[in-house]
């Protein structure tokens, strides 16, 4: 009797279960027809984005390149490379003030430097206000669609979308170009002549920005000796991190090889400066920044490779190492203080699909060989052959070369093999100088070499030659302004005191080599390159 009772219990038990279970279905049956699917919205994309730290639309969800692409593209009327799409926009005035693809000079741009300073007073002087040639629509990296605009996701966002998925109405006085992030004004800035205006107002954000700016996504740098990572901000924007690997006060080792040398983070973050007081403004800006190795690379990299490299060292510390030629193992790891490491973010230049960069193999380029040498090393009339040779034969470029090796020169740079311009801007453009890592290494030691361009050709602009006279006197002395221009940045101080000492010296040396080529010519006109008439 009890076994038949516990078997009939057992299966009214099931029954019940059964029948539970099929009153749960066409409870969920009937509410899927009750609330159609275009009427509910589903949370499950918006908790996982919550709990992974990055906001909707984010760079982590999607590529960061394609989105950063279709930005441009949305907001460009061309491909920056194509001259034809000036046609294509139809002939338009030049912009004015406030306009997209063009910012005006102002003295806000000196923000952060107390005025009385001696770099508000270089930048103040004539030299640094000599007007560059009129700006056309063919003069402009991009042609801007004025209509174009961004606005907040929501109030209290730091992302932005395009209005043609918002809809917005623009404050009273404002422009489309208003609502542009920092980093997207800058790309649309530039010209065939400069990378960005002197006293740029845009400045100060696009440093802080690269300061503390969320970071969303951080993935390895393809290709390179060392290793770089690409920063990925919540508005789209992008960074090349360079972490540190010395110490300021640590010198290149005297039997290290140019090619063999470490790229610094500190000589990044100055080389912009300098290059911006040498008024040459061919470096994207840079700005140090302290990064928490665990929750801004290796938590939120979506970079398989580089995720394997992570390890706790013995100390403690949170350490990692990537994948590149040079120093990437554990025996040259990455650590942080136990997790925060100091770091250069430089702003990335417009992809190149949208603007193509040629690359140019340097005339005095060095053998990169432990003992053979360049023909430049070996012939003193080497510089008669490049001025054969296009684009030296005409135009500005070996005077924009000797520019660069000026700059070269001061800082240290012995690894310049190599430099940029802008297709779209053909030979008549500026020079870009880009990777400057390997600067600042040896303060107690003068490269000569460096110079061979401006030695062996006996040539320099009228302009940055009487910049650099400039800044060999004591009100503007060139050490005293690069001091308080770095004295800015939040990694401060940026270099140790004896480098920044080397450049007085060094400045030195530049104007005796001048000297030198005047004192050994009838022609001073073929020495000093005039290039300012009379704008000065």
């Amino acid at each position: 009797m009890r076994c038949r009772l516990q078997a009939l219990f057992q299966r009214k038990f099931k029954a019940s279960l059964l029948f539970l279970l099929l009153l749960a279905f066409l409870v969920h049956l009937a509410m899927d027809l009750a609330f159609p699917t275009a009427h509910r919205s589903c949370g499950c994309d918006a908790k996982a984005t919550k709990a992974s730290g990055a906001p909707s639309g984010s760079p982590v969800l999607a590529s960061p390149k394609k989105l950063s692409l279709r930005i441009l593209q949305d907001f460009s009327g061309s491909n920056g490379s194509l001259e034809k799409s000036s046609q294509l926009q139809g002939s338009r005035p030049q912009a004015k003030a406030g306009e997209p693809g063009t910012r005006g000079q102002s003295r806000e741009g000196n923000t952060g430097w107390a005025e009385g300073s001696k770099l508000v007073a270089l930048f103040a002087h004539p030299l640094y206000n000599i007007p560059i040639p009129e700006v056309t629509e063919k003069d402009k990296l991009f042609v801007v669609n004025p209509m174009e605009k961004f606005s907040l996701r929501h109030s209290g966002s730091d992302e932005w979308v395009s209005s043609s998925k918002a809809e917005t109405l623009l404050p009273t006085g404002k422009t489309a170009y208003d609502t542009y992030p920092a980093w997207l004004k800058f790309h649309v800035g530039i010209n065939r002549y400069e990378l960005y205006p002197r006293q740029d107002p845009l400045m100060p954000t696009v440093l802080q920005d690269l300061a503390t700016q969320r970071i969303v996504s951080s993935v390895q740098k393809s290709g390179g000796t060392q290793l770089k990572l690409i920063m990925t901000f919540p508005n789209y924007g992008q960074a090349l991190f360079k972490p540190m690997k010395q110490t300021r006060d640590q010198e290149t080792p005297i039997d290290f090889f140019y090619f063999s040398d470490f790229e610094r983070h500190n000589a990044e973050i100055a080389a912009f400066h300098l290059d911006r007081i040498l008024d040459f403004r061919r470096i994207p800006p840079v700005s140090g920044r302290l990064v928490n190795i665990t929750k801004e690379i290796r938590d939120i990299t979506t970079d398989k490779k580089l995720a394997k490299t992570f390890f706790i060292s013995p100390a403690g510390n949170v350490c990692f190492y990537g994948e590149c030629s040079y120093y990437c193992s554990t025996e040259h790891a990455l650590c942080g203080k136990p997790d925060q490491l100091e770091g250069s973010m430089a702003a990335l230049l417009p992809d190149k699909t949208l603007a193509k960069r040629r690359s140019w193999r340097s005339p005095w380029r060095r053998s990169y060989h432990k003992s053979k040498k360049a023909e430049w090393e070996l012939n003193p009339n080497y510089c008669a052959q490049v001025r054969e040779t296009p684009p030296y034969d005409r135009g500005h470029r070996l005077l924009d070369l000797i520019d660069m090796t000026v700059l070269d020169f001061l800082m240290g740079n012995m690894d310049r093999h190599h430099y940029e311009t802008f297709e779209k801007f053909g030979n008549d453009t500026f020079l870009l100088h880009l990777d400057n890592g390997r600067g600042f290494g040896k303060h107690s030691h003068d490269e000569m070499s460096i110079l061979a361009p401006l030695q062996q050709c006996c040539s320099i602009k009228k302009s940055t030659y009487l910049r650099l006279q400039l800044l060999a006197t004591q009100p503007y002395l060139l050490s005293d302004v690069l001091r308080e221009a770095l004295a800015a940045d939040p990694l401060s101080p940026i270099l140790a005191e004896p480098h920044l000492q080397a450049l007085d010296r060094r400045l030195g040396k530049v104007l005796e080599v001048v000297a030198r080529c005047l004192a050994g010519t009838a022609h001073p006109d073929e020495v000093l390159v005039d290039d300012v008439g009379s704008r000065v």
